[in-house]
């Protein structure tokens, strides 16, 4: 199961709609979270998971992957695939992992939108996504990715997550070394205290699932081969 909007939008899929495909004798599904905030779109998930069979590998990129690991804990989840995502203890959230080793992405390239309840939410500016986010995509699809990304609340980077999956499930993580929204020395520690089997792509920015889709590929079939004989042994 993968939440990736970029892919979504490519597939020709609306924001709210899920692609599904089958690959490999494997069910995929993109999930479109609601990017309410760790707590909702935890809630949000899990409500998916429950309407499947298992098992499941759970996949999720950058902030999906506070929801992944909260969200994976349930029964059906045989393991969890981190691709350039945030891997939190349980009771941690994204601005305490960042405080440890802070965002590459220099200056403010957040653009917020108040809501009607008082809250905002944010988007990146359009002018610095390629630069900031996927420096290593043709710029014709940086540019379709920087106009149809979905924003997120703003105090999402500041929820903690209630469970931490990867202390009982198994777990992998891939990502590229000129990430620069989430440091290298982040996903390093990061995978390491999950203790994820890790794929380092040297090179390639935070959505290396578009530059690096066979790399990234590999680790997601990986991992759903290794749960399906687990879960069979």
């Amino acid at each position: 199961m993968v939440d990736d909007a970029s892919a979504r939008a490519r597939a020709g899929e609306g924001p709210g709609g899920p692609s599904v495909g089958r690959v490999d004798g494997c069910d995929l599904l993109a999930v479109a979270l609601p990017l309410r905030g760790v707590a909702a779109d935890v809630s949000y998930l899990g409500a998916v998971i429950d309407q499947l069979d298992g098992p499941i590998v759970l996949v999720g990129h950058s902030y999906s992957g506070s929801v992944i690991t909260a969200a994976g804990v349930a029964d059906k989840v045989a393991g969890l695939v981190y691709v350039a995502g945030f891997v939190p203890e349980e009771g941690e959230s994204i601005a305490d992992l960042q405080a440890i080793y802070p965002s590459l992405a220099m200056g403010n390239f957040l653009q917020p939108r108040p809501l009607p309840d008082g809250s905002a939410e944010l988007s990146v500016d359009p002018g610095r996504f390629r630069d900031i986010f996927c420096a290593d995509v043709p710029e014709d699809d940086a540019m379709f990715m920087a106009h149809a990304q979905r924003p997120l609340v703003a105090t999402a980077f500041e929820d903690p997550v209630a469970a931490a999956a990867w202390k009982t499930k198994p777990s992998w993580g891939v990502f590229g070394t000129a990430d620069k929204p989430i440091a290298a020395q982040l996903h390093r520690y990061s995978y390491e205290r999950a203790g994820s089997k890790t794929t380092e792509v040297d090179g390639a920015s935070h959505f290396l699932m578009v530059s690096k889709p066979d790399v990234v590929a590999d680790v997601v079939r990986e991992a759903a081969q290794a749960c399906s004989r687990s879960m069979v042994a």
